[in-house]
């Protein structure tokens, strides 16, 4: 039998789809043979690679992340596992959260409640937001006095009418998830700078309300990260929270 397969061959070895095979070609993540015709053909060394990629992908790593490694350039590979694990972990997390709402909503029907999908996706709502609630007053009331929260919430009707919680929280994901992807970065160059300001700017809803104890509650909280990070995950790595702790201080050097 030849070690030499088409990418037919290849697709059913792999599970992988042809078009998946061309992408992954095109991403630079694997290199198979041309004929003169224009044919792929992969070798063996071809089909190992693929088997690595899909065992890194069902580690959750990002293709992004597969070709650095693969291309053997320097990657911090303890901190990309350690932020993969709490990536499972608040998975679990959210996966025991979603257990527990359809377990209360079975029980209600169990006792013959009627329970139709309006009613269920309220109680799964307003158990998602209890449970958040909980999770993270249970650590921030560590770290932020009851006075500092008092005045807080006496502040928030001040929040624009039209805030968008959601959206919000998307455009945190995405910067934080960008600042992650670059770093390491000079504290003091340009591109740092560049995400400080972007920092600041989606910051900035939050700072027109927060009192300056909340704000120092908030900012010691991040600051010992490591202290409770076990406990509920984190929105961002700390490496992205001391990232902007460093730019922070070398502007006012």
């Amino acid at each position: 039998m030849t070690d030499i397969l088409d990418i037919a061959a290849i697709a059913r070895a792999t599970g992988l789809t042809s078009r998946a095979l061309r992408f992954y070609e095109a991403r630079g993540l694997v290199a198979p043979l041309r004929t003169a015709s224009g044919r792929r053909l992969f070798g063996p060394a071809e089909l190992a690679r693929l088997h690595e990629l899909l065992a890194l992908k069902r580690a959750g790593l990002s293709l992004a992340q597969i070709k650095t490694l693969f291309d053997g350039r320097p990657i911090d590979l303890g901190a990309l596992l350690r932020a993969q694990i709490a990536a499972i972990d608040a998975q679990a997390q959210e996966l025991a959260q979603a257990r527990s709402h359809l377990e209360t909503a079975l029980s209600r029907i169990d006792r013959g409640e009627p329970l139709d999908a309006a009613t269920l996706c309220s109680l799964i709502r307003s158990g998602e937001s209890m449970t958040m609630q909980e999770e993270w007053k249970a650590v921030s009331g560590r770290y932020i006095s009851a006075q500092a929260e008092a005045d807080f919430a006496e502040t928030m009707p001040n929040m624009p009418a039209d805030f968008d919680q959601a959206a919000y929280s998307a455009q945190w994901a995405d910067l934080t998830t960008r600042i992650e992807a670059a770093l390491p970065l000079d504290p003091a160059s340009a591109a740092a700078g560049a995400f400080y300001d972007e920092w600041q700017a989606l910051l900035a809803p939050f700072t027109a309300i927060a009192t300056p104890a909340m704000m120092e509650g908030v900012t010691r909280m991040y600051d010992h990260v490591d202290e409770w990070k076990d406990e509920r995950h984190p929105p961002f790595a700390s490496a992205v929270w001391d990232f902007i702790r460093s730019v922070g201080a070398a502007r006012q050097m």
